[in-house]
């Protein structure tokens, strides 16, 4: 059998063509239904409804003596019941030695809650917590010095479920 000099056989060059046409075309199809992306490193986060706005370390007058009031601020979309929320406080990643069990400040007593002075603001004031609220706390002074990273989480009962976590250095 004789050949021209034009004519080529290569059969392992045709079945590599063939396989990266077939992979290119699988992938096509692949974009062109665009399959949920899974994102396993979102699930560790826990969403956040509440942002620290404020640390004040001055008190009324302007005078420095670590006041500890922190701002909370509802940026979510939901209202939710105040009496079913309770928060747990850290500094530097340590569990500050306080109780809130209640953000309805109509059934916060400070006896009841050592280490918090006040509990007060628009988001404590009625049965919910509504967005765009805020929620003032007065801690003990000192509890929170300038560049303490302040956290604060949110748990919701009957289940005791993290709703909400946030950070600020103070």
């Amino acid at each position: 059998m004789h050949r021209s000099p034009c004519e080529a056989v290569s059969p392992t060059t045709a079945n590599l063509l063939m396989v990266a046409l077939t992979i290119l075309l699988a992938a096509l199809v692949i974009l062109l239904f665009q399959l949920p992306q899974f994102d396993l490193g979102s699930l560790s986060k826990t969403p956040s409804f509440l942002e620290i706005r404020k640390v004040n370390h001055h008190n009324e007058y302007g005078s420095l003596n670590y006041d500890s009031r922190v701002t909370l601020y509802h940026n979510g979309t939901r209202s939710l019941e105040n009496d079913n929320l309770y928060a747990i406080f850290y500094r530097n990643d340590e569990k500050v030695a306080c109780e809130i069990e209640t953000l309805n400040g109509y059934n916060f007593v400070p006896s009841h809650h050592w280490g918090v002075q006040t509990l007060g603001g628009l988001g404590c004031s009625g049965s919910t917590w509504d967005p765009c609220e805020k929620i003032a706390i007065d801690f003990t002074d000192g509890t929170f010095r300038p560049g303490d990273l302040v956290t604060v989480e949110i748990y919701e009962r009957p289940k005791n479920i993290l709703i909400s976590r946030n950070s600020r250095t103070a």
